[in-house]
């Protein structure tokens, strides 16, 4: 048996669009939370990688006391030292010590008092030093703003991409509820506090793609639909393109969750904010394909015919997916 022939739902007829209004209050009530979590709460937690900074990675025999990790600092007169116990799988047994930077020349006296204060208060033999690097301010701006333009020009990227294969309308649909998808995912980091990495970044660029493609598949049944269904309304067609490709959506998305989900379970404190990233991500890709972008269609010719304008959307040129 072919993926493709497996069906969960067969003659499908949900009005999606009936339910647009309960739709628009979901994502702004996820959109609104994120964005004031991001201006007034935790604001954006950005980790070493874009802030800069020192992180020392420390492996015990049996897990570690916090509380002897920071007076061992206080010590060291290291008063400024975030001290994080990682948990779950291989890593329970590890400490992450994080130290703040403000200026590129202390880079190297900053991981040299840490690695010093755990000498002083530890035994050679009841500690290993995992993992230790510094990124200096000039270089977390500097990420920052490659991370930025990474976004951006990806998502520009397949603006013009659908643009050519359908019509603009199309690719500003998919590139609005993208972004919609990046939005919350970034709100559901401010809002459980968790830091942004490199790593993260890459997770979401990763979901900017998962999404889209999501999208793309809604969009080249559309297509086929406009052509098929020459005398039915838009709304009838997105509605029906919709419950055309529901049980693929549903199938794909729901493996690809499952398996990031035991990521997110099984894969300790190393991989928990990447993980993160894919569980929700996925969640509201899959959400915005269908209750987003699509109906973003409807939308916009509603709005044409409201200014009397031509109100026809043309099918494009063929998409492959």
């Amino acid at each position: 048996m072919r993926f493709k022939d497996v069906e969960l739902f067969r003659d499908v007829k949900i009005d999606w669009l009936s339910k647009k209004w309960f739709f628009l209050g979901f994502s702004l009530i996820f959109s609104v939370a994120g964005v004031l979590s991001m201006l007034f709460w935790h604001h954006v937690p950005v980790g070493i990688d874009f802030k800069g900074g020192t992180q020392v990675r420390v492996s015990f025999p049996t897990p570690p006391n916090e509380d002897h990790l920071r007076q061992a600092m206080d010590r060291a007169n290291i008063h400024d030292a975030s001290i994080q116990r990682l948990s779950g799988g291989s890593t329970g047994n590890e400490a992450v010590i994080t130290l703040p930077q403000s200026n590129d020349s202390n880079a190297d006296s900053a991981r040299t008092a840490v690695v010093g204060a755990l000498a002083s208060n530890y035994h050679d033999s009841s500690y290993k030093i995992e993992d230790a690097y510094t990124v200096g301010p000039t270089a977390g701006k500097q990420l920052t703003r490659q991370a930025g333009w990474a976004v951006l020009w990806s998502l520009a990227g397949m603006l013009v991409y659908l643009w050519f294969r359908f019509e603009f309308i199309y690719g500003a649909a998919a590139v609005i509820a993208v972004f919609h998808d990046t939005l919350i995912t970034i709100g559901f980091f401010s809002l459980f506090n968790i830091e942004i990495t490199l790593t993260v970044v890459a997770a979401i660029l990763t979901l900017v793609g998962y999404s889209m493609n999501d999208t793309i598949v809604v969009f080249d049944r559309i297509r086929e639909n406009l052509q098929l269904m020459r005398r039915a309304s838009l709304a009838e067609i997105v509605n029906r393109s919709i419950n055309d490709t529901l049980s693929r959506t549903v199938i794909a998305s729901g493996l690809t969750f499952l398996t990031v989900l035991a990521l997110f379970i099984f894969g300790g404190e190393v991989l928990h904010a990447f993980s993160f990233a894919l569980v929700v991500g996925i969640l509201i890709g899959t959400y915005s394909s269908i209750a987003v972008a699509a109906p973003m269609l409807v939308a916009y010719q509603d709005w044409r015919a409201s200014k009397g304008k031509s109100t026809q959307l043309t099918a494009g040129r063929k998409a492959t997916i």
